[in-house]
């Protein structure tokens, strides 16, 4: 059973910084690509971020290109999400993801069927 736990949501003032960190157990995560998703208040979930295998490659959302880095450290199976330049817009719950073992960044675009979910870390930004 693999278990994905977020951390690293706070409360932070437009401008700053946060970073998250997801942390896997259970086995190893690979051969997983892994990434973040966020859901705002009333609103669906968004794809932010996703990592394949090896540190690449990399993928993001239009609305965080150049202010969002994610990186991962399979020694330590986890994975970070760099966030810069924060902005209200940004307020969401942050989910981590895993794909199926053997499955690249394109699960990220799929119906995500099959994968492994964290419970969510909470971003709030203020203007």
């Amino acid at each position: 059973q693999v278990q994905l736990v977020e951390s690293g949501g706070a409360l932070a003032q437009t401008g700053n910084s946060l970073r998250l960190s997801c942390v896997a157990s259970g086995r190893t995560l690979s051969t997983s690509a892994m990434g973040w998703f966020r859901q705002g208040s009333g609103k669906g979930r968004e794809f932010v971020a996703s990592i394949g295998w090896s540190g690449a490659p990399t993928n993001y959302a239009d609305s965080v290109k150049g202010r969002f880095t994610i990186r991962r450290d399979n020694a330590k199976n986890t994975v970070y999400l760099q966030m810069n330049s924060l902005k209200p817009e940004d307020t969401a719950v942050y989910y981590c993801a895993a794909s199926p073992s053997g499955y690249g960044s394109t699960w990220f675009r799929s119906d995500l069927q099959g994968g492994y979910w964290g419970q969510g870390t909470q971003v709030t930004v203020s203007s």
